[in-house]
Order: C-alpha cells, then structure tokens, then sequence
C-alpha cells in the first residue's frame, strides 16, 4: 500500500515526504548521516507554520512549512 499524508492549513498543503525530506537535509547540512537516524518523530503546528521534531530521541529542531 502505497499512501500519503497532507497537510493543509490556512491555504498552506504540505506533504509528509517534502517535511521528511526537509529534515533529512537539515540532519545532514548538521554533521548527521542518514543512515545514523533511526527514530524520527514530527509534530506539526500548522497555527504556527512549523514542524517540530526529535531524532533518535535526543536531536530536536523544527523546520518552517
């Protein structure tokens, strides 16, 4: 099964393999490699055009939408 998952907010569409992808990149630009993340959790605050997230538990950061 193939699936995706949409976010929209406020005229705002955002899919979650663009946020993943935008994470990913940010990890990487950060010293992290991909292969290093095992756990990826994203909160997304659509009211604050954010998403929120934790890596491996201990990494956090959020991205803008």
């Amino acid at each position: 099964m193939k699936s995706t998952l949409y976010i929209q907010s406020n005229g705002l569409e955002v899919k979650d393999s663009d946020l993943i992808a935008q994470i990913k990149k940010e990890c990487t630009a950060n010293g992290m490699k991909i292969k290093d993340i095992k756990t990826l959790n994203v909160y997304v605050k659509p009211e604050e055009a954010k998403a929120y997230y934790t890596v491996n538990e201990d990494v956090q950061g959020c991205i803008a939408l």
